[in-house]
């Protein structure tokens, strides 16, 4: 949920079967956070939760439970509980093994923090905590007992509850806690939606959409990766496939998994598995790739940005650098690009999720393309899309409020520019019948 996340982000959680949501245990619930688990709600995707950062100072855990709920309308299920907070952390409860798993600082959890098994009443665990800790978790325990629900496997795997495993992943502890109950309760790869309907992952033949672009990896070659999620049937190296964005047929040849840097050979790979095609210039993120040109997976949501700045190459010499890695790096999706229209007639204006994304932009420009550039802020902060069926040409002055700007998407889509959320109000307000929206209209 940090600020600076990108919109990446968001798009990646259309590939996923489940995903864990981190919480720093002192800041509860912060504002991205929010948005990406209105992401997952949308889809159903199971969620786990990850309270981090129990060996500091803390808000109460039954009160970051409580914001869970309240704020995200979600139900909790602490699968461990804390055995104090702070510099009284020493470890977690397992409510369903009725196990302690006790807590060992080590330097930068470069090793696994050690984790001792044993029931909550071992007088070496009376030993660890102190006799008001001892007698608060036993409270705790005994209330979430009493007054909690049961562990509801089908209200997980709906997205209805998330089991919550409170830890110190900067120590290095509780976070195999997290993996092994992840690895337990989640579900399996599940059936994706199309313009078919749902596709099972047991369909015989071979389907995958393409979430996530990325090039320069491999800062030697001036590759470029598209991630596939497979969806359906089985990914053999060298498989045709159909891209039904484009109609063309194209071979996989040359396929890998990534992790950092390093790279692996893909031979097979089956539904859920994620897949890097290296080299080909024709993919785009949405496309969908299969073997049945009749499948084609739901379009790769676009999201509002909040931040809007203008980029331009100062150096006239070097233009066609600046354009070409510019352009790489919208197909890649790291910032999106508007066209203004009416007085801002000509500027492009560029929006993120994250303002880092602009960063991202500049250092990858210089570094990879050799092109320098400069930015400038603009005054907007929130985007809306126009429904089609509006005319765009009366998204003019007199219609929108003071320092808004209409314009387009790269898609064509009409957009509006507001200086600020009252901005937005006020039109919304004194225009209901101009439908608009955070997300494009389908």
């Amino acid at each position: 949920g940090h600020e600076d996340f990108s919109e990446d982000t968001y798009r990646i959680l259309t590939a996923v079967d489940a995903v864990i949501m981190v919480i720093d245990a002192a800041k509860g619930i912060e504002a991205q956070t929010r948005k990406l688990f209105e992401v997952c709600s949308r889809r159903g995707i199971p969620i786990f939760t990850f309270i981090n950062k129990l060996d500091r100072p803390t808000k109460e855990p039954i009160e970051l439970l409580d914001e869970i709920e309240s704020v995200l309308k979600i139900g909790t299920f602490p699968i461990n509980w804390p055995l104090g907070t702070g510099l009284d952390f020493k470890g977690v409860y397992d409510r369903l093994d009725k196990r302690v798993n006790l807590f060992e600082r080590t330097t930068g959890g470069v090793f696994r923090a050690p984790v001792s098994v044993m029931g909550l009443e071992d007088p070496l665990v009376k030993s660890k905590l102190s006799d008001s800790v001892h007698k608060t978790v036993t409270e705790e325990i005994e209330m979430l007992d009493i007054a909690g629900s049961e562990f509801d496997m089908e209200e997980v795997l709906a997205g209805h509850t998330t089991p919550v495993f409170f830890g110190s992943a900067a120590n290095n502890f509780g976070v195999q806690l997290l993996l092994d109950g992840f690895l337990k309760y989640s579900m399996p790869p599940s059936p994706m939606e199309s313009t078919k309907g749902l596709i099972p992952p047991e369909k015989e033949v071979f389907s995958g959409f393409i979430f996530k672009m990325q090039a320069n990896m491999d800062p030697k070659h001036r590759d470029r990766i598209a991630f596939i999620r497979v969806c359906s049937g089985k990914f053999e190296r060298n498989i045709m496939v159909t891209n039904t964005n484009t109609g063309k047929k194209i071979r996989l040849s040359s396929a890998h998994t990534v992790f950092g840097q390093q790279r692996e050979t893909v031979d097979e790979a089956y539904p859920g598995d994620i897949v890097g095609l290296i080299g080909n210039n024709q993919f785009s993120i949405g496309d969908t790739l299969t073997e049945d040109e009749s499948i084609v997976y739901d379009k790769i949501p676009q999201f509002a940005p909040e931040h809007f700045i203008s980029i331009m190459n100062p150096n006239t010499s070097d233009y066609k650098r600046f354009r070409d890695g510019l352009d790489q790096l919208l197909q890649e999706g790291v910032v999106q690009v508007f066209q203004l229209k009416n007085a801002y007639t000509g500027l492009s204006v560029y929006g993120a999720v994250g303002p880092l994304q602009f960063e991202v932009v500049q250092y990858r420009l210089k570094s990879e393309y050799n092109a320098d550039s400069r930015s400038e802020p603009t005054n907007w902060s929130v985007l809306r899309w126009v429904h089609p069926k509006v005319d765009a040409s009366i998204l003019n002055t007199p219609l929108i409020p003071v320092g808004a700007a209409a314009g387009e998407d790269k898609f064509g889509n009409a957009v509006i520019l507001f200086t600020s959320e009252w901005s937005l109000q006020y039109f919304v307000d004194k225009h209901p019948e101009i439908e608009i929206s955070d997300t494009p209209f389908r």
